[in-house]
């Protein structure tokens, strides 16, 4: 009866479909790592990806159900983890092992980071320990997209023994539909709640509990929405509304790809969940077979990939964050090298759905023994294929050992760098708390000034003279730098530069954190406001570690104020994709600001080499030297 059931699932229309709703989840969030600035919610696939499962393994433990009066348990553990196990498993090991011998720098929690894949909680683990999903620059993790994974693997093991519960509790499906609804609500009211309360951006997207509405919006529809009660043959009339409305969500959520950020307020107090209902409703529409939208997904481009998406899925972090770490011009030819990351991913993608998803999918782990003594018999009907075995082996012993290894520094130049921007910040802080000090103690704006007028006709101090040398200023330059109370908001490129800027500006006081995005700039922005900190003039360096849009930029400038002077800095970053779109939003700003006005550092520090560390981004010394004159010269200019 149980393989009766499979194949009614399998011969049904809305299968082929369905493998079309997946291509479209993961184009969406491989183009949104790829390029992030052109698809604001790429992100957004991962829910598509979690109602579909919901409504397909529901559907098929409820046909089960019906044909049988029972669910076969271990049927359906086997054949989950015969679907899923083997890739991942391939996959987690197979990028340890590449990070042991060629990106020791990723090392860190790489232990942890294999058993909690391999127990499905690694999405827990990443709340206290991960990243930022959106963090795309600061050691971006080959394993942080895997926390999706986690929910599901969670969904398949719990949900099988809830439903035989719910089964044996309540004999109409409208009371579960409803209990489920409910359920879903409460999740997405959770992730509103947390989001408000101020939860770290780690616990509200990464939690089972936040995210679970997605999943329980695809269970829900299974109960009242069941692949093979539904009719194929239905009046013109449904059949017209039915085919408006898939259109219709199909273009809502369309425009929320490209339109919804992740890291909006409006994404995870309604939007996500406003994003899921127009999700569970495609997904209606292409399950029934009296509609057309099955066939609007249902071509042999889309069946090819939404067959191969699992490993699509699995293998695009992995090769992207690769990839980008040994190329330095990604900036220069965006568009070329997603191509070729496309390509890599595809590739890699078909070799494991053809080679491992698909042969071991239908093999009889039962056989285990039988298939061993035939391996290893001299005459074995497996002749070379056997000699895969070595790679295997290989990859294990690596990845174990790099489990087991203490991390490791890249090299040198990383070292020297993290060292340096450690003990600027430090210092900066401590020159932050003398500046407030000294501010507040000292005289009125026209005091200031007229000792402005003076300097005018004082010659420089030996000290005052190394400085105008060492940045190519100016006596006047350097006199209206010396008396300028300025603010500085930005990331570890700040930091970096933070003790030549406050040699030259003195008064400087200076806000820099390590991976600091854009999205962060306005709280932080307020907080110096509110502690008095924020002096009429502002300068930014923000850009480096992601993309950003009109509205981000927006509430950074509304956060200063039209009042203050704005100066930016815009982006050298060659090793990402997003530079040169960074670059030319902050070019058009300034007819939108008139307060506001951007400091050119990529177009100097272009091709010069010579003046950054070995990642291309932070520059040295020498570097730091430029940049800072190049400041210093740009406000002092400008400045009245």
């Amino acid at each position: 009866m149980e393989k009766t059931n499979e194949r009614r699932l399998k011969n049904s229309r809305y299968i082929t479909g369905f493998d079309g709703i997946r291509t479209l989840a993961v184009i969406g969030v491989i183009v949104y790592h790829l390029l992030p600035y052109r698809l604001q919610g790429g992100y957004l696939g991962v829910p598509i990806f979690f109602v579909v499962s919901g409504y397909l393994i529901t559907d098929l433990l409820l046909q089960e159900y019906e044909q049988n009066r029972r669910i076969d348990l271990v049927g359906f553990y086997e054949r989950r983890l015969k679907r899923l196990y083997p890739a991942l498993v391939a996959m987690v090991l197979a990028t340890a092992a590449y990070i042991t011998l060629f990106q020791r720098s990723l090392l860190t929690g790489l232990k942890d980071i294999i058993w909690t894949n391999f127990l499905y909680i690694y999405n827990w683990w990443e709340i206290g320990h991960g990243q930022s999903y959106f963090d795309r620059f600061n050691g971006e993790s080959p394993f942080t997209h895997l926390w999706s994974l986690s929910i599901e693997g969670q969904f398949y093991f719990i949900w099988p023994l809830l439903l035989i519960g719910l089964l044996a509790l309540f004999k109409q499906r409208k009371q579960i539909f409803q209990i489920l609804l409910s359920l879903a609500i409460l999740s997405g009211i959770l992730m509103a709640a947390l989001t408000i309360g101020g939860a770290s951006s780690n616990r509200v997207y990464y939690g089972t509990d936040t995210r679970l509405f997605a999943v329980l919006f695809g269970v829900a529809l299974a109960f009242v929405w069941p692949a093979t009660k539904l009719k194929p043959v239905i009046s013109q009339r449904l059949r017209f509304t039915l085919n408006g409305v898939g259109v219709a969500s199909l273009i809502i959520i369309i425009a929320m790809f490209f339109l919804m950020s992740g890291q909006s307020r409006f994404t995870y107090v309604g939007g996500m969940f406003l994003f899921t209902i127009f999700s569970t409703i495609l997904v209606a529409t292409i399950a029934h077979p009296g509609a057309d939208m099955n066939r609007l997904f249902s071509n042999p481009v889309f069946s090819w990939v939404g067959k191969r998406s699992y490993g699509i899925y699995l293998y695009q972090f992995p090769i992207m964050i690769f990839y980008e770490a040994k190329m330095t011009n990604i900036a220069a030819h965006p568009l070329f090298h997603a191509a070729i990351e496309v390509i890599l991913i595809l590739v890699a993608s078909d070799l494991s759905y053809r080679y491992l998803e698909g042969p071991l999918r239908k093999y009889h782990y039962r056989h285990i023994g039988t298939s061993i003594r035939r391996f290893v018999k001299k005459q074995s009907p497996y002749g070379w294929k056997r000699l895969w075995l070595v790679p295997a082996i290989l990859i294990l012993i690596v990845a174990m050992t790099g489990a087991v290894t203490k991390p490791s520094r890249a090299n040198q130049g990383d070292l020297a760098l993290q060292k340096k921007i450690a003990t600027n910040t430090k210092a900066a802080n401590a020159r932050n708390k003398a500046i407030k000090k000294k501010q507040a103690e000292s005289k009125s704006s026209s005091q200031a000034t007229e000792k402005l007028e003076s300097k005018k006709t004082a010659s420089l101090t030996g000290e005052e003279k190394a400085i105008a040398t060492d940045y190519q200023l100016s006596k006047t330059e350097l006199d209206k730098a010396k008396v300028m109370k300025v603010t500085a908001v930005g990331d570890s490129i700040l930091a970096d530069n933070s003790a030549d800027l406050q040699r030259i500006f003195p008064q400087m006081i200076i806000s820099a954190k390590v991976g600091r995005q854009i999205w962060d700039a306005p709280d932080v922005i307020k907080g110096l406001a509110a502690k008095g900190q924020l002096n009429d003039t502002v300068l930014i360096n923000l850009g480096t570690n992601s993309p950003m849009s009109d509205d981000q930029l927006d509430d950074v400038m509304k956060a200063i104020g039209p009042k203050r002077h704005v100066y930016w800095i815009n982006t050298h970053v060659p090793t990402r994709n997003w530079e040169r779109e960074v670059n030319q939003k902050l070019q058009e700003a300034p007819a939108h600001y008139d307060n506001l006005k951007i400091i050119d550092w990529h177009s100097i520090s272009k091709n010069q080499s010579k003046w950054f560390y070995d990642d291309h981004v932070h520059p040295n010394p020498t570097g730091n030297k430029y940049l800072a004159g190049l400041v210093a010269r740009s406000m002092t200019k400008t400045e009245k």
